[in-house]
């Protein structure tokens, strides 16, 4: 893929500081990242990404900045910039737009504090255009990834109009009502800058149906200045079969698994993997397994809820408090309805990649219940190393639900009385229903890997074919 350019925030190399201050290689990039390493290396492909800390930027000043068959640019936008245009605009604004999680009548606050991180997110922005227009061969195919990089298209679509790109959306697309609660020129930016991409990629028809409809929206349009739709299409990601198997065939996993079965003995097991984030709707979760204990109690002492959520973006104050009330809550639970022989939910905000797989691995129950969800892998990755035929309870507002709908048990995240109900059907199923669910839901996953994605989005950096219409 000499001809193909990945932009992203994080890059497929991450660097930390030794003892003595040298830069040691950390590990590939998480999340997105992880996922698209493995398919680019040794591609001849180029990855333009940030430089994320000073090991990073240290590593690349003194070459380590490698990987064998991939060329890796990197970016080392000033701090301030990086810091208003990541945190203030990227998390604390359009994410929790997408996801429709904004307390109206008190946030957002868009002030002129605001407007300035609005500045940084356009500089960084241009920075990431910029880099791109220097080192892309004519007629490269750029594939730009998620929200942080919203308004490259049209920069791009000015300084090299020779490049085909494409954009995609990892995140929900916001509904034109909760994008008319951005500032008018914001969404204006927004929708423009999407807007020059040769095509933009969602995981879902719905996400899809979202974004085309903001350029419907009358105000909206006005707003950007075009009332046209870029080029569209769907893709969802699916995970790396072989290689989440292998994974959880390791040594590291297996000894993993044989913890979890010393602390889960002949008890079910209702299991959660997931960031200790607002969209992921834990306490939520939490409320349901207490609801049933309080309405089942034959289940008290039978089931254990385990909770493995790592810690996320805890420099935002909205995330700390709500990891502190998500602790609360589950030490609330413990002391109500535990005994000396028996914890209800044990919760774990290790990440730890061998007990996530290990726990996939023999979950009765999965739940999965974000309030919203562009995607969400591990309702994919459950059913593809789990060998207990597992019941996956899955929220409508995930994207896996319009693909897993025919296995998965569906529940309305915001209906506690509900998720506790299918936690109840979900434990109590007959085996024969069990089996029959979890072969649906595996065939469906391996039926779409992160290879078909990934040509999914080259294909829409071709020209589009003579019937297609914006």
């Amino acid at each position: 893929m000499p001809g193909v350019v990945v932009v992203s925030n994080r890059g497929p190399l991450s660097f930390r500081l030794d003892a003595t201050g040298d830069p040691v290689l950390a590990g590939t990039g998480g999340g997105l990242a992880g996922t698209l390493h493995p398919m680019l290396a040794g591609t001849g492909a180029t990855w333009v990404a940030a430089s994320m800390n000073e090991a990073d930027r240290l590593a690349d000043a003194r070459g380590l900045m490698v990987e064998d068959g991939i060329r890796i640019v990197t970016l080392a936008p000033e701090a301030d910039v990086y810091r208003m245009a990541y945190d203030v605009v990227s998390n604390a604004t359009l994410w929790f737009c997408h996801h429709h999680l904004f307390d109206l009548p008190r946030r957002p606050r868009f002030d002129h504090h605001w407007r300035q991180a609005w500045d940084a997110y356009r500089t960084l922005n241009r920075s990431f255009a910029d880099a791109v227009a220097t080192v892309a061969e004519a007629g490269a195919i750029v594939l730009v990834q998620d929200y942080h990089l919203s308004l490259t298209g049209s920069m791009l679509a000015k300084s090299r109009p020779d490049l085909r790109t494409v954009h995609f959306t990892h995140t929900p697309f916001a509904d034109p009502n909760m994008l008319r609660s951005l500032p008018s020129f914001a969404a204006g930016d927004l929708l423009s800058g999407m807007a020059g991409f040769s095509a933009c990629g969602f995981h879902t028809a719905r996400w899809e149906a979202a974004f085309r409809s903001s350029f419907a929206d009358v105000e909206l349009a006005t707003f950007a200045g075009t009332g046209v739709a870029p080029r569209t299409f769907t893709a969802p990601l699916g995970p790396d079969p072989g290689a989440i198997v292998a994974e959880a065939a390791s040594p590291s996993c297996a000894a993993a698994r044989a913890e979890l079965d010393e602390l889960v003995g002949d008890r079910a097991l209702i299991v959660r993997v997931d960031r200790v984030e607002l969209s992921k709707n834990l306490l939520r979760g939490f409320w349901a397994f207490e609801e049933l204990l309080e309405t089942r109690p034959d289940w008290r002492g039978r089931v254990i809820h385990l909770a493995l959520a790592y810690p996320s973006r805890e420099g935002l104050a909205d995330y700390l408090a709500y990891r502190a009330e998500v602790e609360h809550t589950v030490e609330r639970i413990n002391q109500t309805w535990g005994t000396a022989e028996w914890t209800p939910i044990v919760l774990d905000v290790a990440d730890n990649r061998d007990r996530s797989v290990a726990a996939l691995s023999r979950y009765d129950v999965l739940l999965v219940n974000p309030i919203r969800d562009g995607l969400n892998l591990v309702a994919k990755e459950g059913p593809l190393v789990n060998t207990t035929d597992g019941v996956v309870v899955l929220s409508r507002e995930a994207g896996a639900w319009e693909e897993l709908s025919t296995g998965a048990v569906g529940v309305n995240p915001f209906d506690v009385t509900g998720t506790a109900l299918a936690l109840e059907l979900a434990l109590g199923m007959d085996s024969d229903e069990r089996a029959a669910r979890s072969a649906r839901l595996r065939n469906v996953v391996l039926g779409r890997t992160a290879a078909d994605w990934l040509a999914d989005q080259l294909a829409a950096g071709g020209p589009a074919a003579p019937s297609e219409t914006a």
